[in-house]
């Protein structure tokens, strides 16, 4: 028969510090409680041994990313998500990881925080594992009183969220006063990102997407709100010396992230250009859409596209469709060669777009018509002969460009 179990954890605890140290003393080793993204809530003060993954955690108040990184390939991390039992982590040198035992505190079916106990000098037994968790029982109370007072919080973040992104907040000095009403040190500049996912984003999706977001420390986030199957974030770009690549390798490594540890795929991303003027938000938020939007509407041409500034001519579509409309304006030249394609089934204005696209390099054009450099030579003949078209004339050149564009852009409806 078992002897049973001791329950040192019985006496109330003011503070979760108090309680780590309570661990500590019970287990003889160092211990750390985070919440359930890898945030620092407490740990034991008393005990000196440690390793450098622990030390840089309480200085940096997280978990650092590469260490969870780390913890995810090894699937240490999956495993906490789905058990309550104690997990064994073998030591990882290169990120400066000793011997630990891990531990999820769970609600329900939701993973509160977890517990870490560092097995310096020693291996804890098979009691001291059943302690660890009690410890996390005991836990579970006080971290769902931090999750509601979080969650109320976020619903307040939200509602100044959506109040920024749709304009409803115009005055800078009414918007930096809700900053810090919020505690939310505004940032002095800034952008809008929106991802969007291929469906509405439910309970689970938004958990993961929550959850690598408070755990990437590659640009700071200040707000984030779910619309559908939009998510859209509210960046910092303060002391970032190269935000155009910054905020390309954030959107990448977010996709990739999404994609590796929860199988979440083709997800479109986008990005305003940067602003320092807290009014400018709404109109961060309209250019991130007008992004994805493009984009939908041109995948082949933009697929390496996801700022704003890199739209180059696709900014002014719309403007420029709505001037041709009210002129009434057709391109004579192009509104032939449209006519030839549809009675003799050709692709003379196919032809002509990707050699504009390719800036007149005939090579790169047959390379992507995949046809030989003699066949194209002799469509742009035709394409010349048919459109009354001096391709060696700039201004025709662009004016045909956009306007191959615009009745792209006219002709392929959003969604």
């Amino acid at each position: 028969m078992n002897k049973p179990i001791r329950d040192p954890f019985k006496e109330n605890f003011d503070t979760l510090e108090e309680f780590a140290d309570r661990i500590s003393e019970v287990l003889q080793c160092p211990i750390t409680i985070e919440d359930s993204n890898h945030r620092l809530l407490a740990y034991s003060t008393h005990d000196e041994r440690t390793d450098q993954a622990r030390i840089a955690t309480i200085i940096g108040r997280r978990v650092p990313e590469k260490v969870i990184n780390n913890l995810w390939k090894e699937g240490i991390i999956p495993q906490l998500l789905k058990t309550d039992d104690p997990i064994r982590v073998e030591n990882i040198n290169e990120i400066g990881l000793g011997n630990r035992v891990a531990i999820s505190i769970w609600k329900n079916d939701e993973v509160l925080g977890f517990i870490w106990a560092v097995e310096v000098d020693k291996t804890l037994n098979e009691e001291e594992l059943l302690l660890l968790k009690k410890a996390a029982t005991v836990l579970r109370n006080k971290l769902l009183q931090l999750q509601i007072r979080k969650y109320k919080r976020e619903e307040r973040s939200q509602e100044f969220f959506w109040k920024l992104l749709t304009g409803h907040m115009e005055s800078k000095e009414d918007i930096t006063q809700a900053f810090y009403d919020a505690q939310i040190t505004p940032p002095t500049s800034f952008s809008i990102a929106v991802f969007r996912f291929q469906e509405d984003i439910m309970p689970e999706s938004e958990r993961q997407i929550s959850y690598l977001l408070k755990t990437m420390h590659r640009l700071k986030i200040i707000l984030y709100t779910i619309d559908c199957n939009d998510l859209i974030l509210f960046l910092s770009l303060d002391s970032i010396l190269t935000p155009l690549k910054d905020q390309h390798d954030f959107v990448t490594f977010f996709k990739d992230t999404m994609k590796e540890r929860f199988s979440i795929e083709q997800i479109e991303a986008s990005f305003s250009s940067m602003y320092s003027s807290y009014d400018h938000i709404a109109k961060s938020y309209n250019e991130a859409l007008n992004v994805l939007n493009i984009k939908r509407k041109f995948p082949k041409e933009t697929a390496h596209i996801a700022g704003y500034q890199e739209l180059g001519i696709y900014q002014f579509l719309d403007v420029l469709l709505e001037k041709r409309t009210q002129d009434h304006f057709e391109n004579y030249s192009l509104a032939k060669l449209n006519e030839y394609d549809l009675r003799h089934n050709s692709t003379l204005v196919e032809t002509l777009e990707v050699f504009l696209d390719s800036d007149n390099n005939i090579n790169d054009a047959a390379k992507v018509l995949n046809v030989h450099i003699n066949t194209l030579s002799y469509r742009l003949k035709r394409i010349s002969e048919i459109g009354d078209i001096n391709l060696k004339d700039t201004n025709q050149k662009i004016t045909l460009y956009l306007d191959i564009k615009l009745q792209k852009y006219k002709n392929n409806p959003s969604n």
